[in-house]
């Protein structure tokens, strides 16, 4: 089962910090997030990546809404 953060709404960088919080809490496993700029979807990829989880899939949701699937461990 993946976690899921819904970061739509926030400002930089807590969409970032968030999901950099929760992959830290975590260790391993899958996670989704919720954003709601292009700059958030950019930002967290990298991030993520960076932290060595698989950026999975980036789904657009709609109304320049995206859901990132996260893998790590």
């Amino acid at each position: 089962m993946s976690e899921l953060i819904d970061a739509r709404g926030l400002s930089c960088p807590q969409p970032v910090l968030d999901t950099l919080a929760k992959i830290d809490a975590m260790g391993s496993g899958e996670l989704e997030v919720l954003v709601d700029t292009e700059a958030a979807k950019e930002n967290i990829s990298r991030a993520a990546q960076g932290k060595g989880w698989a950026v999975q899939s980036i789904d657009e949701e709609g109304d320049g809404e995206y859901r990132l699937k996260l893998a790590g461990g």
